[in-house]
């Protein structure tokens, strides 16, 4: 079949052409939220379909179809096509106007895949786990630090397309920011797939920075004056979150290594070697949340430390006063015996030499335990 009658095909929607009848099918299947920046204002997954050529960006628009049937007639340039979160039958035309593999279409759709890269065919599929520092007023045991989502990149001949799902990681800056710079842009597509590794694992580092901000602030809390009464939960609830960001930055490092080191045909031999950075500052990533998931095990240990000494001091004042009132317990005890011959009873002096001798024996006991550090 001609690459027409396959245009044509896409999606079964015959002369309607391309994603307009999908965009329809959205709007009946749910209302559309126009506040989310990433969707498209006609409510379809689409969020951008631009073409480059020579690294610059051609002023052509319209359905996504048109616009890759232009640009392959011309057969110079490609094509990037962004989606956010798209259903299955809004990625239905896209895998079958770029020959994509079901396997990797499937993982586009589903989501909640372990950073990869894959080879099927001459179509390089890699996916990114992005993160989010989730701003708050105050760490609690049930405080959402750290936010995760996924980009999700195949990469061709003539194509990028990137297929985001969360709500944030947009990438319509690094758009704006590759096509300020068309000697990268005209690399062709494994350009797009390199900024976007590159944006990805920056935004690694400036949660890194946000969540080490908590950590030194429960590091401080634990170590003052009153650290003993910190709510442990709030040092499991911040490692915790810190495991969700060591999901998304660890698993990257090997698809980074096979990109900087494996050749693929779609990747240009020049782009390959800017891999190799990306990789690095990964590492550095890495090497700091291993940093702060030790530290944060010994502010914990060092906070169980601080209670149990706290408990002990406790236990210490218990135990005095204990003994400074069985003293006056011990002597009403004696003389609360009722018998008839019992020494000083009936002396007029005796009451309040018993007093005397009580108050004498507590205030030595209390100054004995006083000098020992107990009270």
């Amino acid at each position: 079949m001609t690459m027409a009658g396959n245009l044509r095909k896409v999606t079964g929607l015959g002369k309607v052409g391309g994603l307009r009848k999908v965009a329809r099918l959205g709007r009946r299947r749910r209302r559309v939220d126009l506040s989310h920046p990433a969707r498209s204002p006609l409510g379809s997954s689409v969020v951008n379909c631009v073409t480059y050529r020579d690294g610059i960006r051609t002023p052509e628009g319209g359905d996504p179809v048109e616009v890759v049937t232009r640009m392959r007639r011309r057969g110079a340039g490609f094509v990037w096509l962004g989606l956010h979160e798209p259903t299955d039958q809004e990625f239905a035309g896209v895998a079958e106007l770029f020959d994509l593999h079901p396997l990797a279409v499937e993982d586009a759709i589903e989501a909640h895949q372990r950073p990869k890269v894959e080879r099927y065919g001459d179509t390089l599929f890699a996916v990114f786990k992005t993160v989010c520092y989730v701003e708050h007023e105050e760490l609690t045991a049930t405080s959402e630090v750290v936010s995760t989502g996924e980009i999700m990149v195949f990469v061709g001949e003539d194509f990028a397309i990137t297929v985001r799902h969360g709500r944030h990681g947009s990438l319509g800056p690094l758009r704006e920011e590759l096509e300020s710079d068309p000697g990268q842009l005209a690399k062709g597509p494994s350009a797009v797939l390199h900024a976007i590794a590159d944006h990805v694992v920056d935004d690694f580092l400036h949660v890194i920075e946000s969540v080490q901000a908590d950590v030194d602030h429960v590091e401080t809390e634990v170590f003052a004056e009153h650290g003993a009464r910190v709510d442990p939960g709030r040092i499991y609830q911040l490692k915790r979150e810190l495991l969700e960001l060591r999901r998304a930055v660890v698993p990257l490092g090997r698809p980074l290594e096979e990109l900087a080191t494996r050749p693929f045909r779609v990747v240009d031999q020049e782009i390959q070697a800017y891999f190799r950075d990306v990789s690095d500052h990964l590492l550095r990533a890495t090497e700091q949340i291993a940093a702060f998931d030790e530290l944060l095990n010994s502010i914990l240990q060092a906070h169980l430390a601080r209670v149990t000494v706290a408990q002990n001091e406790d236990m210490r004042k218990i135990t005095a006063w204990a003994a400074i009132v069985a003293v006056p317990t011990m002597v009403c005890g004696v003389y609360g015996m009722n018998f008839d011959h019992m020494p000083e009873l009936r002396w007029r002096y005796g009451y309040g030499l018993v007093i005397g001798v009580i108050a004498v024996a507590c205030l030595a006991l209390h100054r004995g335990f006083r000098r020992n550090g107990w009270l």
